[in-house]
């Protein structure tokens, strides 16, 4: 397979703060080594893909770089033995896209034990419609359901809920028979977070009302969360007793400024939601509900459909916060 080539999205550093994005043609050579060789048929877009794309030294520091922390595709070859050539697989987390070439090439070279096999139920298509985003929210629910939080408890606040991993998981709460309440900045999506099964939409605005007190009037029996910051602390004060908080993004803050009342008064548990080094079995089990008791009816309704030469603009709408749902990435 000497000298193949392949279409890829190449991010390379000009100056020490400057990066330039093109498409152009790389060699199979270019990759690392790997045991598993993919065909890559689709990718999707993720707010880290963009921080990658615009060389944000937290996320990737080797350039020139492909970002695309999810992949799907066929088999080329496997010299683990784990895959045939042929077999449909999903890559998601781990370093892909980070630091090592990732999904928005048609090519990635990578171990063997950071594919899965595609499930039943799903097209290859489908699972990038889903990709870290779907992953991520499918983790939090079932930490959720785990810690014994259950579709009779109550309503289900889901922070950010317009985004990639926020309207997944509306999505995948109403499917599971939960009442997922969706909050978001963008109250003009009303209708959108309906449809994907949302009882209840608010505005940030709400979710933050009597914040700057200790505690808060019960409110959540779970809670969603990616935004992080003075959301997830409101979001704490406001669960219930015994009740559940995940957390999965920091797009508001990094920062927790909170006092321990919620935990040791109400019992309140925060977990948090790692879909990164997520272990393949989790992965597994959460991607197979995916395909079947938690697949999503409407999942098309969430989808933006691009190629890679429309992954410049959507990168630019992602860091500004334009983006609403999934945008996915066809490199056929």
């Amino acid at each position: 397979m000497s000298g193949a080539t392949f279409t890829a999205l190449l991010v390379e550093q000009t100056e020490p703060k400057t990066f330039t994005r093109s498409i152009v043609q790389r060699h199979l050579e270019d990759l690392p080594e790997g045991e598993l060789l993919v065909s890559v048929e689709y990718s999707s877009l993720n707010y880290k893909d963009a921080l990658s794309a615009t060389g944000h030294p937290g996320v990737s520091r080797k350039f020139p770089h492909t970002p695309g922390i999810d992949a799907a595709g066929e088999v080329i070859e496997d010299a683990s033995g784990t895959f045939t050539a042929g077999d449909p697989v999903i890559l998601t987390g781990f370093d892909l896209g980070m630091n090592t070439p990732g999904g928005l090439g048609q090519r990635v070279r990578v171990p063997a034990n950071w594919a899965l096999p595609l499930p039943t139920g799903l097209s290859l298509r489908e699972s990038m419609a889903l990709g870290t985003a779907g992953l991520t929210a499918g983790l939090c629910v079932q930490r959720l359901l785990d810690a014994g939080v259950t579709a009779n408890s109550g309503d289900i606040l889901v922070t950010g809920a317009t985004g990639g991993v926020g309207s997944l998981a509306v999505g995948i709460l109403a499917r599971a028979g939960f009442r997922p309440v969706a909050a978001s900045g963008k109250l003009e999506a009303a209708a959108f977070l309906r449809e994907l099964g949302a009882t209840d939409t608010i505005s940030r605005e709400d979710v933050l009302a009597g914040a700057e007190k200790p505690m808060m009037r019960e409110r959540w029996a779970g809670v969603v969360d990616v935004v992080g910051g003075d959301m997830l602390a409101a979001a704490i004060k406001a669960t219930h007793y015994g009740g559940a908080v995940t957390c999965c993004g920091l797009v508001g803050s990094a920062e927790l400024n909170l006092n321990v009342y919620p935990f040791i008064l109400r019992g309140v548990s925060l977990h948090g939601i790692d879909s990164v080094q997520c272990p393949l079995a989790k992965r597994q089990e959460v991607w197979d509900k995916l395909a079947g008791p938690w697949k999503l009816q409407n999942l098309d309704e969430t989808v933006t459909e691009i190629g890679l030469d429309g992954v410049e603009e959507k990168i630019m709408d992602l860091l500004q916060g334009k983006v609403t749902g999934r945008t996915l990435v066809n490199l056929v």
